[in-house]
């Protein structure tokens, strides 16, 4: 009776041992096989080496960047800019999350902290469960919409109270501890993990509907109601580029898209994958020139019109002649012919917000593998420090703020009606080919 137990454990270590490699190294067993699949809307942007920089003469002599030659990991970039379809996904998200909370219909809540006295900012934290399906007919939808996002009705026709749509978050920021906030040393040591690693989460409450009144700010003098009052709602423009979008604005949009993306993933046990972002000032250089390491434009040459003498791209052209090229404001996306990793639109129509900071300087010290500067500003801080790089030039712009290697930049807090944006999300690895 010995022997038989004493086989019996014998076998059980044995099998318990399955999957060890006889006693090699041979990783983990129980891993997924997983292949890259490009996200909708996106291309796929190949690792590669770049000069960046001026590749034409500088025409305002505006010396605020020097040639450098880059490294640049792989990433994907979305094909356009986002259109105003696109981004009133993400809105429709937000007031529908927002209703579902004020009818107390959850089980749980994300993308809130919940302190310990289940108040945050002064208000009760109720708790949602994203899977509960609303009916939108409701009366009782339609009457707390209204108290909610309706300000006033002008002829019978609702008038949308924009500040209140307002996309909470966390997000987790390295870079937390580099300025003001700083701790020091002795007080850092006096910290438990749990506390220190609360310093670098940023809770963020953003108001996310566009600004739809940039095109009478921006032009003094000048008929622009009609794209105030249509130029983001109506379906005519659903295929525009998004703008009267701040960098603030734009980068809560990112960290939505990355939700719903990864909270589908993980609903079907799949691997997440990184977070959408804007890209850096480096990867929109690179993206633009499309492989063409010397041309000022997209298209590869340094003319703006094509043999057939026909613009390509939608600028301001003949010292002001903005139809020329077709368009006279901003036009629907794809309208011109993409650059060789098919991104469309990388000169003009609207311009394009990056994640770094803008700094006349910044080449001069920054890093030449995946170069970037990149930081949050503070509501207190100076307007220097608020600058955000933007790139591509815009519908009412001359040629030489189309060219790829313009610099130029906005505030984090303000809109316009000529910069929109798009992502990007790196590439877990060199190329596809590595996972075929």
């Amino acid at each position: 009776m010995k022997k038989i137990l004493l086989l019996s454990s014998v076998v059980a270590l044995l099998s318990g041992c399955a999957g060890s490699g006889n006693g090699e190294l041979i990783g983990g067993t129980d891993r997924l096989v997983w292949n890259p699949t490009d996200p909708y809307g996106m291309a796929f942007i190949p690792q590669g080496s770049f000069v960046m920089g001026p590749s034409d003469q500088d025409v305002p002599f505006a010396n605020v960047s020097t040639n450098q030659r880059v490294s640049v990991g792989a990433f994907y970039m979305d094909i356009t800019e986002i259109t105003n379809n696109e981004y009133r996904q993400f809105e429709r998200w937000v007031v529908d999350s927002m209703i579902r909370t004020e009818m107390k219909l959850f089980q749980h809540r994300r993308g809130d902290t919940i302190k310990s006295n289940n108040v945050v900012n002064g208000d009760t934290l109720r708790k949602i469960d994203w899977d509960v399906r609303l009916n939108k007919n409701s009366d009782e939808y339609k009457d707390l919409y209204d108290s909610m996002f309706v300000k006033t009705y002008v002829d019978g026709q609702p008038i949308k109270e924009e500040n209140n749509i307002i996309y909470r978050y966390e997000e987790l920021d390295v870079r937390a501890l580099s300025k003001s906030n700083r701790l020091d040393e002795e007080t850092i040591d006096k910290m438990n993990a749990t506390t220190y690693r609360d310093n670098f989460v940023i809770e963020r409450a953003v108001k996310i509907y566009p600004s739809t009144l940039d095109y009478q700010s921006d032009y003094a003098y000048a008929n622009n109601e009609t794209d105030a009052t249509f130029n983001y709602e109506h379906v005519a423009h659903d295929d525009y580029p998004v703008v009267g979008i701040t960098w603030e604005q734009a980068n809560a949009f990112c960290h939505w898209r990355t939700h719903i993306m990864n909270s589908y993933l993980r609903s079907n046990n799949e691997p997440l994958l990184p977070d959408f972002r804007l890209p850096t000032e480096t990867e929109w250089e690179y993206a633009a020139r499309g492989g063409y390491g010397m041309s000022p434009y997209p298209w590869g040459g340094p003319y703006t019109r094509n043999m057939k003498g026909c613009f390509l791209a939608n600028f301001k052209p003949l010292r002001g002649n903005y139809v020329a090229d077709g368009g006279l404001k901003a036009i629907k996306v794809k309208q011109y012919n993409p650059n060789n990793y098919g991104l469309y639109d990388m000169a003009g129509n609207v311009a394009e917000w990056t994640s770094t900071v803008y700094d006349e300087t910044s080449t001069s010290y920054s890093h030449d593998m995946n170069s970037d500067n990149s930081y949050i500003s503070e509501e207190s801080d100076q307007d220097v420090l608020k600058r955000k790089v933007v790139r591509g030039g815009s519908w009412k712009d001359i040629s030489y703020f189309i060219q790829t290697s313009t610099r130029t930049y906005e505030y984090d807090d303000v809109s316009t009606s000529y910069i929109g944006f798009r992502c990007v999300m790196d590439f877990l690895g060199r190329d596809k080919k590595d996972f075929q």
